[in-house]
């Protein structure tokens, strides 16, 4: 996960040492950028140390992954981004009181 405020910018990181090693050759020559990244390792075995990514790829893994047979990346693509505008807008979260998002947003002040 890449929080956007390139200042306190952090990535969650679960992957193997090759895959560290190849992010910090890809960040050298953006010298400004490479001091700003913090890397926050997640403990092998912990998914909940990144709750949230870990429930939206479930709910992705389970909408998208494991309900359609795709036989291009564009149909990948055009699914996933119809499915997205529904997550984003239309479908209740829990974590929102069970409102979607837009009627969230509306809601506060």
């Amino acid at each position: 996960m890449v929080r956007t405020a390139w200042m306190n910018a952090r990535l969650f990181f679960d992957g193997a040492l090759l895959s560290y090693i190849a992010l910090f050759r890809w960040l050298r020559p953006m010298t400004y950028l490479a001091s700003k990244v913090v890397l926050a390792f997640i403990q092998p075995g912990k998914p909940a140390q990144n709750a949230y990514i870990e429930r939206f790829n479930r709910t992705y893994r389970e909408d998208i992954l494991d309900a359609y047979l795709f036989s291009t990346i564009q149909e990948v693509q055009a699914i996933t981004e119809d499915w997205l505008e529904e997550y984003n807008t239309i479908r209740p979260h829990d974590a929102l009181g069970g409102l979607p998002p837009y009627q969230y947003a509306a809601a506060k002040p």
